[in-house]
């Protein structure tokens, strides 16, 4: 189903140019500020990750918020007893205005202003679900979903691992997407049990999503990029990569998305890029 994507993002291509537009202009900034010697200690990531999510105003907010500082990137171990519990299954006629929508799973959500900026995009035909494991995080990400007044989006405080399964299995929708970006790297390979995508989600992923199903995921490490890919391409026999389904989506050489095909960038790959770094993605389609 090559629509697919296009019906759960309703993202206009006027969306995605203005994105690129704005990302354009501020490398244009970036280089005249390079040139400037000290001036160019003025422009930083945050300050990207601010032009890029504006319309939401969430700076705004923060202050009625009592969380503190919150670190967008901490090291967190989903192995640790007190992440080994499933969440309780909600009600979800009480979580969403309606239910049966179809639906997005963010699994690692972060700050959550990714999710927060598609729905408020798409509030009548879409809902979106945040799993986050770090509790300020989602403390802070429902104060904003609260204060937007947005009924089509929520985050939980889980382990994604262990209660990903009972929580898309519960929903009485369609699972139309679920985005993986740029989870925890755990670089030491003792750690490597740590990280997010094992076998067993990547088996649950494809089983709970609907044909036509869309999967993202991308990191800025290679590493972790090439482990994720690996465990979807095992899936070839259920999973298209989305540049076999539809040209529109354009790959390098060696098969990553050129661009981030949801109409903005993650906090992640604004830092990443600004720092010289580079983004890997891969995206599927399920058949």
């Amino acid at each position: 189903m090559i629509g697919g994507v296009r019906q759960l993002m309703l993202l206009s291509s006027t969306l995605t140019v203005n994105n690129r537009y704005n990302y354009s202009s501020w490398c244009k900034v970036s280089r005249i500020s390079a040139g400037r010697g000290a001036a160019a200690a003025e422009l930083r990531s945050p300050d990207l990750v601010a032009l890029e999510y504006a319309d939401l105003k969430l700076e705004e907010m923060d202050a009625q918020v009592e969380v503190g500082h919150v670190r967008i990137r901490q090291h967190v171990n989903p192995l640790s007893s007190s992440f080994t519990v499933p969440v309780p299954i909600p009600h979800w006629k009480q979580v969403f205005n309606d239910s049966t929508l179809p639906l997005m799973v963010d699994i690692g959500s972060g700050s959550g202003r990714f999710l927060i900026w598609l729905a408020k995009r798409s509030p009548q035909h879409n809902n979106y679900l945040g799993i986050e494991i770090r509790h300020k995080l989602v403390k802070r990400a429902q104060s904003w979903v609260k204060d937007l007044a947005l009924n089509n989006i929520c985050f939980m405080f889980a382990n994604a691992t262990i209660s990903f399964q009972q929580l898309v299995s519960s929903y009485p929708g369609p699972l139309m997407f679920v985005s993986i970006l740029c989870p925890d790297p755990h670089f030491k390979k003792r750690h490597h049990k740590r990280r997010v995508v094992q076998q067993p989600l990547v088996d649950s992923i494809v089983k709970n999503l609907s044909p036509g199903g869309q999967v993202l995921v991308l990191s800025d490490v290679l590493e972790v990029a090439l482990d994720m890919r690996g465990q979807f391409d095992a899936k070839a026999d259920q999973l298209q990569h989305m540049d076999n389904v539809d040209a529109s989506f354009i790959c390098d050489a060696e098969g990553w998305l050129s661009t981030n095909p949801m109409g903005i960038r993650t906090e992640r790959e604004i830092h990443a890029e600004f720092e010289g770094g580079q983004i890997y993605r891969r995206m599927y389609q399920k058949i």
